[in-house]
């Protein structure tokens, strides 16, 4: 049974967080980068496994690295398992409503296929809650939030669940007493265009993933008969005389063409696979808040009209209207505002994606070409002797 770590935080000087806070000692707040100033780090490391009597679960550990005055030390460590991760997000879009929120992986997968508690799986879902907390580190308003806060400093995050602290903002409570009982009639073309961007582009993604999915599949059945293919050059080679150099040969060269494909078959499961999924989510994540903005304006739009026909010349507007104008014209806002923020980072994130396949493909294709090209001379040799 492994030994199962307090839930808490504590200033990193009192803690063990060796290799995150020595990463973090290299990285310098304030520093200038991409024209803003960074001034809160947070990285995620250290996954543990826990064995209870009820269950068992793995946490990972967050720390984290600020300037900030809504931070009392300028340096955390605390352990979050998933669950924890996934409160964080609920009370961000129950507080942030105007705001996309970046998406958590997946918590289910399907057992006997996947093992949730093995190195790979658990490594995948480390990096995937730290693109998280970083998406929300580098996001100019989900970064104050104070559930964040808490989140990344509370020494037993679950007194503070069970205390059930409305922290919702005036826009969380307004949006969420917001009914479906509002038609909108059109959406402005603007909002109308992202709406069918999404569609469109979580479409592709989701044929692409699909089919890298087929492709990663026939590549480890290959796999499997390469490593049974090879041996067999190996074992004929003991039959025979001349030929028992280039059969061996041959068995090294298709060893190595194994391993490269190997190789190239991890990095597609664990680095290539994982975007096109967070992505998905993310326009999902995106369609809601989309949804959201809708019902605001179709309820402003049905109060402006209850108000037209009002039998007045001149009816005043309401101050519920007002206020309902402004939630819309922040929603839009907001929206808009996060909108290039997520083009901006997906641009870089799937330049660098593509990159990276294309260099890995590359590699493969010159271990093997490197491999074959081996065996050549061996051939020759024995050509020339005759």
């Amino acid at each position: 049974m492994d030994l199962i770590l307090p839930n808490g935080g504590t200033p990193a000087g009192t803690s063990s967080p060796a290799s995150s806070s020595s990463l973090l000692n290299r990285l310098q707040l304030d520093d200038d980068i991409d024209g803003e100033t960074r001034d809160l780090f947070v990285i995620v490391d250290d996954p543990k496994k826990h064995v209870c009597t009820m269950e068992t679960y793995i946490t990972y550990r967050i720390t984290t690295k600020s300037t900030r005055v809504e931070f009392d030390l300028p340096e955390y460590s605390v352990r979050r398992r998933y669950q924890d991760f996934d409160w964080l997000r609920s009370k961000l879009e129950e507080s942030q409503p105007t705001h996309l929120i970046p998406p958590l992986p997946e918590k289910f997968v399907v057992k006997g296929v996947v093992d949730r508690f093995s190195e790979e799986f658990v490594e995948t879902r480390r990096k995937a809650l730290d693109k998280f907390l970083k998406r929300i580190t580098d996001h100019p308003v989900l970064s104050f939030n104070e559930h964040f806060n808490v989140f990344l400093t509370a020494k037993d995050l679950n007194a503070y669940k069970k205390q059930g602290i409305a922290l919702l903002t005036r826009m969380g409570e307004s949006v969420k007493h917001v009914t479906g009982g509002y038609k909108l009639r059109t959406r402005p073309l603007e909002f109308a265009a992202i709406g069918d961007y999404l569609d469109t582009f979580a479409l592709k993604l989701g044929t692409i993933d699909r089919i890298a999915q087929r492709i990663i599949k026939e590549e480890i059945e290959y796999l499997v008969e390469l490593r049974e293919y090879g041996p067999v050059y190996s074992t004929w080679s003991a039959l025979e005389g001349e030929l028992a150099e280039p059969l061996e040969g041959v068995s090294a060269c298709i060893g190595n063409c194994s391993t490269a494909l190997e190789e190239l078959t991890d990095d597609m499961t664990e680095d290539f696979l994982p975007v096109l999924r967070e992505y998905i989510l993310y326009s999902d994540s995106m369609k809601s808040v989309l949804k959201k903005r809708d019902q605001v304006q179709a309820e402003y739009e049905a109060k402006l009209e209850a108000v037209a026909l009002r039998k007045e010349d001149r009816p005043k507007v309401p101050a519920d209207v007002e206020k309902c104008q402004d939630r819309m014209e922040c929603f839009n806002a907001d929206l808009k505002a996060d909108m290039e923020r997520w083009q901006n980072n997906k641009r870089q994130d799937f330049r660098q994606l593509l990159m990276g396949m294309a260099d890995k493909n590359i590699q493969y294709y010159e271990k093997c070409l490197m491999a074959w090209e081996s065996i050549i001379p061996l051939l020759q040799e024995k050509q020339e002797a005759k």
